[in-house]
């Protein structure tokens, strides 16, 4: 019945297409004048995609007709019909079927019929040429210049009753700083009949970029000193000052760790850890705080094992391929490795080149023109990539000794000297055994212990008197040999990879079963790229492959982390799906401005830190996010950036917020992972409640919260609620929910409660002892949102506290505690304007 109550709309619709294309000619200049080009990437392959790939696609042509390349949809099918007749719907088959009244002709054959939009966007593609163009993120980087500011100001007042003296004072401002990203910004605003907000106040900004740039609130008197700072570059100092900072490195890592899917364990059921994974850590945010170059960061992630400078950090840096999960106990260890390829080529697909080529692990990709062959060329450019251990060897495979040459050879001496005793040992041991009984000689066959046993027991008798005493002799110097090893300062190790795998050949594997390999495949970039990896050892396959990465032609490398950059400081990239450029990701909102960015990038030695100033300095960025009723009527989404979206703070930057503002945050940077307190509940939630979980003092208890041990299987709670990403898989933008969690960790955590006696007490204890509650509620205010309080809002927190301690008959202690816990939930706190 659904299907057949479309049947009559179809028919009127397949009228109106046949009446519209008779008098066709003589509205084609009115139709192009409401109707948009039709966009064949964006907007005709995703739903052929979607509704005929099925039967028409690269997996299956029925009637030798598929639509996902030109050359099998203009053919002559099996049944003398052709698909599609470039500028002639009418002879187009396509047309035909999608619009059939006979419920066996209708296509697709199952669910639900074209909607009457669909068929006319493809009708309307038909009619321009039905032209396969080559999806936007596959096309060069170009070379774009910003739009005149100047210039469009002009047409915005030519075609408006403005005159130029009265244009408002926010694009004034605009045109005076001419900054680029702004003429792109404003180029499509005015387009679009839409103007920028104007500037947020200078309280607002610095705290919006200090969060942006550090994920840590300002001081008071930061705020204060900024907002009176007459100095016309006050700005511009206050941004370059935060990047000095060794806190931008912890929050703009944070957001590579993200990406990475860092944790420190390993998953499943014993979720072991992973050691010396926050080594890995260290190198991302210190990387960062360096400003390193962007590609070599990559290169050494990619191939630090082999650069032509090989040094612990870029043996750190390998750590990348030893985070995922690991299984040390599968059913079936093929799968189990090429699983663990699979996410190395997913992870690495998505991270850096916004690319999902693990869609073709199985088949050929059913949206981007990315076959098996180019998956498994992918693929065998990680062949050397051993598994991450063995159930019996959990380091050999993970861990770099990096101890230097002095101390190894101090261990190696060390090693020598007890295997030298050991054997000797051994021999006399023998030959006292063959003199036992036949018993007591297989018993010592047995386990260590049994044998050691028997042999403290039995063997001294049968000993000649000179055997004992060299016996006795070797047994101290092997205890003074072990005494010095032991005095050794430890071996330093980072996680990495420790030892390779011999490289094999690597075949296309039949729907991705590991037990059906068929075509071999040798490494390869993907062909929509047309770039062939040149001549290679086997040692040099992924030097080659990061090289390629990094190359500043890569048409996807640049645009990815631009995009990246632009979403961390304005909450969405300008494409919105920032680990999916291709058919199936969101079209980027300004494809000129990305190439612009992407460009910057390269042509500035992929420094992170110019691109940051670069778009902090730009008006987009230091725009109010006021909401006005004209905007969003035209804008809902905010796509074209007319105002600056205001959003909640992340899970990090709520748990060191509230330690910032009560003044006990710990701002030690690196080091080894913390662990913070977790309530029996919680620890009952694993297999072996509370295993693996360490106990840490105090003060490393408060330092920030990129330095938590991430355990895969036991997530801190607080940053759960706040959408702390599951770590499994790559993270590309997180969640900002609001949720019902959120507001009871707020409220009723004991992890919130003592912050909140810490503030009470951090306040009064700036206060004279007899202050009233008056100056304690300006004084929370001051100290958490660094302003002054209000009149209502001090009237208002003097009769919360008054009602504890009389109503309630809380202590005065207890009552401050409440209301500092209160102002901790202020929407004010917990979001950025």
């Amino acid at each position: 019945m659904p299907r057949r109550s479309h049947l009559l709309r179809q028919a009127n619709l397949r009228s109106a297409i046949t009446i519209g294309l008779c008098t066709f000619g003589f509205l084609a200049a009115d139709l192009s004048t409401v109707t948009a080009e039709v966009d064949y990437a964006n907007e005709v392959k995703p739903l052929l995609a979607k509704r005929c790939y099925s039967c028409h696609g690269p997996d299956q042509a029925e009637s030798s007709l598929g639509l996902h390349q030109a050359e099998s949809s203009i053919i002559e099918g099996d049944s003398g019909e052709q698909l599609i007749v470039p500028g002639d719907p009418d002879a187009s088959h396509l047309l035909e079927r999608i619009v059939a009244n006979d419920d066996y002709e209708l296509m697709p054959p199952e669910g639900e019929p074209l909607t009457e939009s669909e068929v006319d966007l493809i009708r309307r593609w038909i009619e321009e040429g039905a032209v396969f163009t080559k999806h936007w993120a596959y096309e060069p980087v170009q070379d774009v210049s910003p739009p005149d500011i100047s210039a469009n100001l002009q047409k915005h007042i030519s075609k408006s009753t403005e005159s130029d003296a009265e244009i408002s004072t926010t694009l004034q401002t605009w045109k005076a700083n001419n900054h680029p990203v702004d003429a792109f910004i404003l180029d499509s605003l005015l387009a679009a009949g839409l103007q920028p907000n104007g500037a947020a106040d200078r309280h607002t900004l610095i705290r919006r970029v200090t969060y942006d740039l550090t994920g840590l609130p300002p001081t008071p008197q930061e705020v204060a000193e900024f907002v009176h700072d007459s100095d016309p570059d006050a700005y511009e100092k206050l941004v370059d000052r935060l990047l000095e900072s060794p806190h931008y490195g912890e929050r703009w890592g944070r957001h590579w760790l993200d990406l990475v899917r860092y944790a420190e364990t390993n998953s499943f059921e014993r979720d072991n850890p992973k050691p010396n994974a926050w080594k890995y850590r260290d190198y991302v945010i210190r990387s960062f705080n360096e400003d390193k170059p962007y590609d070599e960061f990559v290169r050494e992630q990619l191939a630090g094992d082999l650069l032509d400078d090989v040094t612990t950090e870029t043996l750190t840096a390998t750590g990348f391929y030893r985070l995922g999960i690991w299984d040390d106990e599968p059913a079936d260890p093929l799968q189990a490795r090429y699983d663990e390829l699979d996410d190395l080529v997913t992870v690495t697909g998505q991270t850096f080149l916004g690319l999902t080529i693990n869609c073709a692990r199985c088949h050929d990709h059913k949206i981007d023109p990315i076959p098996q062959t180019d998956y498994y060329g992918m693929l065998a450019f990680f062949a050397d990539i051993s598994r991450y251990g063995t159930r019996g060897d959990q380091q050999t495979n993970n861990q770099i000794d990096i101890s230097g040459p002095e101390l190894n050879a101090a261990y190696a001496k060390a090693d020598e000297q007890r295997r030298t005793i050991e054997e000797e040992l051994h021999a006399i041991e023998q030959d006292g055994i063959t003199k036992m009984s036949a018993p007591d000689q297989r018993a010592t066959e047995g386990p260590k212990r049994q044998r050691e046993k028997v042999l403290k027991k039995k063997l001294r008798p049968l000993l000649t008197k000179e055997q004992r005493q060299r016996y006795d002799d070797l047994k101290a110097e092997l205890a003074e040999v072990a005494k010095r090893r032991d005095e050794l300062p430890d071996r330093q190790q980072v996680l990495g990879l420790g030892k390779l795998r011999p490289i094999e050949q690597t075949f296309v594997l039949f729907r991705g079963n590991p037990h059906s390999p068929t075509d071999e495949v040798s490494p390869r970039f993907p062909e929509i790229f047309g770039d062939t990896p040149p001549e290679m050892t086997a040692e040099q396959r992924r030097r080659v492959f990061a090289e390629w990465v990094t190359d500043e032609n890569n048409r996807l490398s640049s645009r990815v982390m631009a995009n990246r950059i632009w979403q961390h400081h304005f909450g969405r990239g300008i494409v919105r799906s920032p680990n999916n450029f291709g058919g199936l990701g969101v079209p980027p909102t300004h494809p000129e401005l990305l190439d612009y960015l992407a460009n910057r990038l390269v042509d500035g030695g992929w420094k992170l830190k110019d691109m940051h100033r670069l778009i902090c300095s730009s008006q987009a960025y230091q725009m109010s996010s006021e909401v006005t009723d004209k905007s969003v009527e035209l804008d809902p989404a905010n796509d074209l950036f007319w105002r600056f979206d205001s959003r909640r703070l992340s899970a990090e930057e709520v748990r060191d917020s509230i330690l910032a503002v009560n003044q006990s945050l710990n701002r030690n940077t690196y080091g080894p992972s913390f662990y913070p307190n977790l309530s029996a509940e919680v620890l009952a939630g694993q297999s072996r409640p509370g295993q693996g979980w360490g106990n840490s003092d105090e003060a490393e208890r408060n330092r920030r919260s990129v330095y938590i041990h991430v355990k895969r299987s036991l997530l801190t709670p607080l940053l759960s609620a706040f959408d702390f990403p599951e770590p499994d898989t790559t993270c590309e933008a997180r969640f900002a929910t609001l949720q019902p969690g959120q507001a009871m960790s707020l409220l009723n955590s004991e992890f919130i409660h003592e912050e909140s006696d810490k503030l009470a007490q951090s306040v009064r204890g700036q206060l004279p002892p007899d202050a009233s509650s008056a100056s304690f509620v300006q004084a929370v205010i001051q100290q958490v949102l660094m302003r002054p309080a209000l009149d209502a809002e001090v009237q208002e927190g003097v009769e919360l506290i008054d009602e504890l301690r009389n109503k309630f008959e809380m202590s005065p202690q207890r009552a401050d505690a409440l209301y500092a816990l209160s102002v901790l939930n202020w929407n004010e706190f917990v979001f950025v304007f």
